[in-house]
This record gives structure tokens, C-alpha cells and sequence, in this order.
């Protein structure tokens, strides 16, 4: 019976371990051929950390930017900007970090993450106030969310979104924050605010003018926030870059005159 032979006989067990020997090669040889194209594989990919009021922007830079570069791809992971430092810090193999604030930029550089050519300005916006489009009432100052009429304002949380961040610091400067805190719905990204208000959660909250300019249907703009410190989006090339020559190159095109003429379509004010 040929299962018994293949059991017993000592020929069969010889073909078998010869046989054995052979796949064992090939799949070695299969692995070392894999292991030698990976980074060939992964060496024309850019990862772009990006806060998400920027994403959009950035997107279509990115777009022109492979277009003019046949065989570079570039990989956009989209975040609030504390969420984008915590997983550079962590060990996520990033290239390029764009920032929606200097403070968390600071802190990657403070950490040794950031190479050597430092921190660039990228664009400047402002913070506003929405609310949704149907609303009856749409507070006209930074006092009015203490009103009744106000009960839930969306907030990004300011330990990880900038925007929460320019947010409180705009009502403490006020003497504000006290009384707006408990209304607050914490928000993990601006546009997680946004969808508050244009979903009707909440009475007013608190994104960038481009944010806003994304649903003119859904909310409408009730004021400009007068910030203590300008509203500045920045970017730099990390120091763990696996290509810091590819990396810098899309930074330049970031912020060249057709990068920057994307930015101002976007509704970016300048650096």
C-alpha cells in the first residue's frame, strides 16, 4: 500500500527528505529574494503625518507632487496633530510631519524628532465660531456662548487638538472658560467639531475658517475668534526619515508659489 511504503520503506523516506531539502531552498530562496526587493518596494512611499483641517490641501499638493515624480507615492495618515506626535513618538515611521499648530511642532523638536533644518511655517487661518445652518439663535461674541440659549458647544480636546487649544486660550483671555467648560462636547479632531454642528449636536463650536467653508449648507459662520496667539500651521521633516532627500523635496513643493497658490484655493492665509 503506497501510504505504508511511504511510512516504511527506506527509499521513500530518502525521496522525501531530499524533496523536503529542495522546498526548504526554494522557500529560502524565495525569502531572500523578498527580504532584497522590500525596500525597493517601500523606498519610493512617503508617509505624511497631517493634521486634518490640512489634509485637503495637502492631498492635492501631494497629487501634483507624484505626477511630477513618476514612481513616488505619497502616504497621508490624517489625525488631530497631539494624536500624529504620540505615534511619531511611538515609533511610526513618518517623513513629514504638517502640524496645525507651532506648540505640538515644539514639542517634536523639544524630543529630538525633528531634522535639522528645523520647523517651516506652512499657512495661516483663524478660528471661528459656527452653527449649524437651521439655528434660531447664533451667538455674536465669545460671551454669548454663556447664554442659556447655548447648553453644548464642541470644543477639540485641547490636550491633542490645536484648535481646542487656540479655543480655551481665547476664553481664558476672556474669563470665559469657566463657564463654557461644562457645555463643552470634546471633540478628537476639528472635523470631528464640525460634523457636531453640521449634524445639529450642539448649538455653536469651534473649527477653522477652511473647516467651516467645507458645509456652507450645513453651518454657518456666527463670528471670528480674536486669538491671543496667531492661528499658524507649520512643517518639518522628521530626523527618523528613511528619506530625507525625497522628504525635503516635498517640503519645497509645500512651499513653493504653486504649493502655497493650493493653500490660498483652500481658503489659507499665508505663513
Amino acid at each position: 500500500m503506497p501510504v505504508a511504503c511511504l511510512a516504511l520503506c527506506p527509499g521513500a523516506i530518502a525521496s522525501l527528505s531530499r524533496v523536503r531539502r529542495r522546498v526548504r531552498v526554494l522557500v529560502s530562496g524565495l525569502a531572500v529574494a523578498f527580504g532584497l526587493a522590500a525596500p525597493a518596494l517601500h523606498a519610493a512611499e512617503l508617509m505624511v503625518s497631517v493634521a486634518a483641517s490640512l489634509s485637503g490641501a495637502v492631498r492635492e499638493v501631494a497629487e501634483a507632487h507624484e505626477a511630477a515624480n513618476p514612481g513616488q507615492k505619497v502616504l497621508l495618515n490624517t489625525a488631530a496633530s497631539g494624536t500624529l506626535l504620540q505615534q511619531i513618538v511611538r515609533g511610526a515611521p513618518v517623513d513629514v510631519f504638517v502640524s496645525a499648530d507651532t506648540q505640538t511642532m515644539e514639542q517634536a523638536r523639544a524630543r529630538g524628532l525633528v531634522s535639522a533644518p528645523g520647523v517651516r511655517p506652512l499657512a495661516g487661518n483663524s478660528l471661528v465660531v459656527i452653527v449649524p445652518a437651521a439655528a434660531g439663535f447664533a451667538p455674536r461674541s465669545l460671551a454669548d456662548l454663556a447664554l442659556p440659549a447655548v447648553t453644548r458647544v464642541a470644543i477639540g480636546l485641547p490636550g491633542s487638538v490645536p484648535a481646542g487649544r487656540y479655543a480655551r486660550a481665547a476664553l481664558e483671555a476672556a474669563g470665559l472658560w469657566a463657564a463654557v467648560e461644562p457645555r463643552m462636547v470634546g471633540a478628537v479632531s476639528v472635523r470631528q467639531a464640525l460634523d457636531h454642528v453640521a449634524r445639529g449636536e450642539v448649538d455653536a463650536g469651534f473649527v477653522y475658517a477652511t473647516d467651516a467653508a467645507l458645509l456652507p449648507e450645513r453651518v454657518r459662520v456666527a463670528f471670528t475668534v480674536t486669538t491671543p496667539q496667531p492661528v499658524r500651521h507649520v512643517v518639518a521633516v522628521m530626523a527618523g526619515s528613511r528619506q530625507p532627500d525625497a522628504a525635503e523635496r516635498f517640503v519645497a513643493r509645500l512651499l513653493s508659489p504653486a504649493g502655497q497658490a493650493v493653500f490660498a484655493r483652500h481658503g489659507f492665509g499665508r505663513p
